[in-house]
């Protein structure tokens, strides 16, 4: 069984104590300005750039990056990045054009976006399905894996790590966005360093095996012992092909995945929607350079492990069930760092599980209060009562996911998979329904309605359609590819291309007729200004997407 040395937990309550203390301090500093329940759950006009941007990375960062990507790295290689470097160009889009169009129209909350440009039926239903989701899909995974990981390189038991893990969540959250925004800051400090420390040292490791020294010395061996593993864009004969399907990482159904996840996703937009449109913006463009650094910390881990793996290492450690566990790659690098630096990358670790439990928690109880209290259950709750409620909201999620969270198989499925396979089945339908809702003024309320009940029956039809049809006549142009058993599937990312266009189709065809009728639709408040950038974001957005381009040239 791994142990952290008593030098290690010096670190880690070092790092404990900096956070709960900053917390507690900006809660009694912040505490005499709070005037009202959106100044709670969204730290209205309180949060600056660096403290959105760094509070959207620490939320959007935990265990399943830092175990199931690093563990992907060891599977497919660098090519998993694509999640991360494409998220940085997603956000960019979002700062440009979703930003403004939530800030003008005065919008705190998704279920409110879709109450005031459908109406409530769509709104009550989706407030309904992301709490289900948040609460018994993301909040028990984060916790889980988390909890999993953190047992994996201390030798804690798992269901203490599950309740020491919510308990500092809910100690963080229970101060209000504020508070969340501004420990996020040293959370994600933490999460760098402990992360850069972690892949430098795994480099370093490689290098060493092969005589070297040095952690671009490490890189390059890498580069060249797993050429393999340094290619974004799989071709048809790669086994990974499945999972990463092609260009569509680039220009399909990997740009519906991040716009829904970072632009019509409460747990990330929150963040930005208390600032003006200038924070915001600079708010979310800091995250999109921080999205470039990702890779680093959770990428080329895994593939050094591999690598490592390959030349006879971890041959026991890397087993499960008889099997090869790439989940494991992460926790095992961890287990060989020095004392010290073991513990900082177990605060890193940390960090990132307990930032992202803390804003899903917040917006849990963001959309608790506000659409489902606030509108069905006590329409004349004062701001008070409001935020008693959201922190009680706060306490019940946490515990609901702390009791059900074992039984869910969350680790027999990987948390990455089990994510994206209950999230991906109404992506397609909700991102469908927001953009459309966003700049088509004729978008009808049946179409929403569609595109969010057809979309999600049309992604079950795609999953099961290769037992009753054959889609070979798909695999030239890259659209369906053959499985263990010789069954020609479609890549879940390319389905969710597929839902998307046919949710849009339906839903323009339901609004033109519904329009021809007579029936009349709530546009949003959109003018061409709202759009317009000033020199230093332009600057800014410049150099990511050049950053981008280079990755992708060398990588390719």
């Amino acid at each position: 069984m791994q142990t952290l040395a008593t030098s290690d937990y010096i670190v880690f309550f070092l790092y404990f104590i900096i956070i709960v203390g900053y917390g507690l301090w900006i809660y009694n500093r912040k505490k005499k300005e709070q005037t009202s329940s959106n100044d709670y759950f969204l730290a209205e006009g309180s949060l600056t750039w660096w403290a959105i941007g760094a509070s959207l990375i620490a939320s959007n960062i935990s265990a399943e990056q830092f175990i199931g990507m690093s563990g992907s790295g060891f599977k497919m290689g660098l090519a998993i990045a694509t999640y991360e470097w494409m998220a940085a160009l997603t956000l960019i889009i979002v700062a440009v054009f979703f930003m403004p169009v939530y800030l003008k129209n005065k919008i705190f909350t998704m279920p409110q976006y879709l109450k005031q440009r459908y109406n409530g039926n769509v709104a009550m239903i989706m407030a309904v399905f992301w709490l289900l989701l948040y609460v018994l899909v993301n909040l028990t995974s984060i916790l889980y894996l988390g909890a999993l990981a953190i047992s994996s390189i201390s030798g804690l038991n798992i269901t203490f790590c599950m309740i020491f893990l919510a308990f500092f969540a809910i100690m963080i959250t229970l101060g209000g966005m504020k508070v969340i925004g501004y420990t996020d800051v040293i959370q994600v400090v933490f999460l760098i360093l402990g992360g850069l420390v972690t892949t430098y040292l795994a480099l370093n490791l490689v290098a060493t095996e092969f005589g070297s020294e040095g952690a671009i010395s490490g890189f390059n061996l890498m580069r060249e012992k797993a050429d393999d593993h340094f290619h974004m864009i799989f071709d048809k004969s790669n086994t990974n092909y499945m999972d990463l399907p092609g260009l569509s990482v680039l220009i399909g159904g990997m740009l519906i995945i991040n716009l829904n996840y970072f632009g019509c996703n409460q747990y990330i937009t929150q963040r930005a929607l208390g600032a003006d449109l200038k924070t915001a913006r600079s708010g979310i463009l800091f995250a999109a350079f921080l999205k470039l650094l990702m890779p680093i910390i959770v990428v080329l881990p895994g593939i050094a492990a591999f690598v490592l793996y390959q030349n006879g290492h971890f041959q026991t450690e890397m087993l499960q069930d008889g099997t090869v566990n790439p989940d494991r790659a992460y926790p095992i690098l961890l287990n060989l760092l020095p004392t010290g630096l073991k513990g900082l990358s177990f605060a890193a670790l940390t960090a990132a599980i307990v930032a992202s439990l803390a804003g899903k928690a917040n917006s849990i109880a963001t959309i608790f209060t506000l659409d489902v209290y606030k509108e069905k259950i006590n329409t004349e709750a004062s701001e008070n009562k409001l935020v008693n409620i959201g922190k009680l909201t706060i306490i019940a999620a946490m515990l609901i996911a702390v009791v059900v969270a074992p039984f869910l198989g969350i680790d027999k499925k990987g948390g990455f998979q089990y994510i994206q396979e209950y999230t991906g089945f109404v992506s397609p339908g909700i991102f469908a329904m927001f953009i459309l809702g966003f700049f088509w003024k004729k978008t009808t309320s049946n179409a929403a309605l569609f595109a969010t009940i057809g979309g999600f029956m049309f992604s079950i039809i795609f999953k099961f359609l290769p037992a009753f049809v054959d889609l070979s006549f798909l695999n030239p142009v890259g659209f369906a590819v053959p499985n263990a058993d010789g069954v020609f599937e479609i890549p879940f990312i390319d389905r969710m291309g597929f839902v998307f266009l046919i949710c849009v189709i339906g839903m323009y065809c339901i609004s033109s007729y519904e329009t021809k009728k007579g029936v009349q639709t709530n546009g949003l408040e959109i003018d061409t200004k709202m759009f317009k950038m000033t020199p230093s974001f332009i600057v800014g957005a410049l150099i990511i997407l050049s950053v981008l381009a280079a990755l992708y040239t060398v990588f390719w």
